[in-house]
């Protein structure tokens, strides 16, 4: 039998009604919540994650709390990881404001940016101010009450604590930011507006039996792989010396240019013998390519008399240098250096981010003693421009590691980024992508590019303490 004609079940205005008293209702006693909704930023669309995302907008709204009494869910819980909020908040708001105040403004963001714009979408966050803190929406019910003559009225918000996972928070409300301004793993780089100038120490050898320099006799040609520079091993108790051959070109000849001293050893007693080791290449079909062949060296040795430099041990490594930087050793210092000494001589190697890589010797002095000392050349003056904003994107010049600004102190100027991608370069510049700020990295503290959650390697260790698979698989063999 059909239903009684004169009954209408819910009439257009009965619904209007209801709308209104429940609008009144939530205005009365509910609380001003701000949500926020989630923008995609990527997504895999195999397994239907969504693997970051960003949430830069937020709206006030008003909404009753159901669940008045508290927190629903499981409190707080003591796991093997340590304390874990498992708080539960239910929220109910008006259906039509969200759709005349929110989801009008969502429909027109970009496809793809938001998954669904009519209606609150799980995922979304609420911010609860009476307890600061931030709640993601789990679940959306929109038959509740169900049907009330004949029209739903209301959403109802189950949501969880949020938990967060390096998501780009940048609602422009500060109370909400600065909830998770130092979440996630943050890297602390030691920012500075100029060039910093290497210092080193030095050593020197014994007075006896080094290779003072190498004089190159000829420099050869077809070095288009740098030689290796083979020295006679040091007589038994002494000091193997080595050398780098740094090769050039010119006109499209190439050669060796000059032999450096790496270390000049200690204790020889005739003067060694330099060859260079033409670099080999051998193909599939076992032909073997010398690259080069006629370059020759010969050796200086100091018997005895004084000691030379032996090495440089930084305790500065610079920054800033675009390119390296002279190095200039103390005279002699020696008083029983008879004749005179002679002061050494080298040169300075710099990486692509201007720092100090090492320093090898063109000439090893004579005559020195414990108090020798090497001065490096300031480096190249460098500008820091700029101030960067929060959640900018900065970028490594020579790394390339793309990461956002959680703070910077332009007092300290310590830069504190999240979201990392990669290393960050000590001496590389840091690129800001709106602001245009532009610093050097002068330092990064040790372990700040170590996952602090990451245990992997502990916990292989104490697996093998306990079982060991080195030897053959102990559940079996196959």
């Amino acid at each position: 039998m059909a239903l009684n004609p004169f009954f209408l079940q819910g009439s257009p205005n009965e619904q209007r009604l209801v709308q209104d008293l429940l609008n009144e209702q939530l205005t009365i006693y509910g609380v001003e919540v701000t949500y926020i909704p989630r923008k995609i930023i990527n997504k895999d669309n195999i397994f239907r994650e969504i693997e970051s995302s960003k949430f830069d907008d937020n709206f006030s709204i008003e909404a009753y709390v159901n669940t008045y009494e508290g927190y629903d869910g499981a409190g707080d819980i003591m796991t093997k990881f340590g304390v874990s909020l498992k708080d539960e908040l239910t929220l109910t708001i008006s259906k039509e404001r969200f759709e005349d105040f929110i989801a009008s403004y969502m429909i027109s963001m970009p496809d793809g940016q938001i998954e669904v714009a009519t209606r609150p979408q799980e995922g979304d966050l609420v911010y609860f101010p009476l307890g600061q803190r931030l709640f993601e929406i789990k679940f959306v019910e929109h038959e509740k009450p169900f049907y009330q003559l004949g029209k739903n009225y209301v959403y109802q918000l189950q949501c969880e604590l949020f938990e967060y996972e390096d998501e780009i928070l940048d609602t422009s409300i500060a109370e909400i930011d600065e909830t998770l301004e130092d979440q996630g793993f943050i890297t602390n780089l030691i920012l500075y507006s100029s060039g910093i100038r290497a210092t080193a120490g030095v050593t020197t050898t014994s007075s006896s039996g080094y290779i003072r320099n190498i004089y190159l006799n000829e420099d050869g040609y077809g070095y288009t792989v740098p030689p290796k520079v083979a020295i006679t091993t040091a007589p038994a108790g002494g000091v193997d010396a080595t050398a780098v051959a740094i090769t050039t070109s010119v006109n499209n000849v190439y050669s060796v240019k000059e032999l450096l001293i790496i270390n000049p050893g200690a204790g020889y007693t005739v003067v060694p013998t330099i060859n260079i080791v033409s670099s080999a290449t051998t193909a599939v079909n076992g032909t073997t390519t010398y690259h080069g062949v006629g370059a020759a060296a010969t050796a200086t040795l100091v018997v005895s008399g004084g000691a030379g430099i032996s090495t440089v041990g930084f305790t500065t490594v610079g920054a800033g240098y675009s390119g390296a930087p002279t190095v200039m050793f103390d005279n002699p210092q020696s008083p029983n250096t008879s004749g005179g000494g002679l002061v050494a001589s080298g040169r300075a190697f710099i990486n692509s981010t201007g720092i100090v890589t090492g320093v090898y010797f063109t000439d090893t002095g004579f005559g020195y003693d414990s108090s020798a000392d090497i001065i490096f050349s300031e480096p190249t003056a460098i500008t820091g421009t700029g101030t960067y904003e929060f959640n900018e994107v900065v970028t490594g010049a020579a790394s390339s590691t793309t990461g956002r600004v959680k703070n910077w102190d332009k007092d300290t100027r310590i830069l504190q980024v999240g979201n990392a991608d990669g290393v960050f370069y000590r001496g590389e510049k840091i690129v800001g992508s709106e602001s245009g700020a532009i610093y050097t990295i002068g330092s990064v503290p040790e372990g700040e590019n170590l996952d602090k959650y990451e245990q992997n390697t502990f916990i292989e260790t104490e697996a093998d303490s306990i079982i060991d698979f080195s030897e053959s698989n102990p559940f079996g063999q196959v």
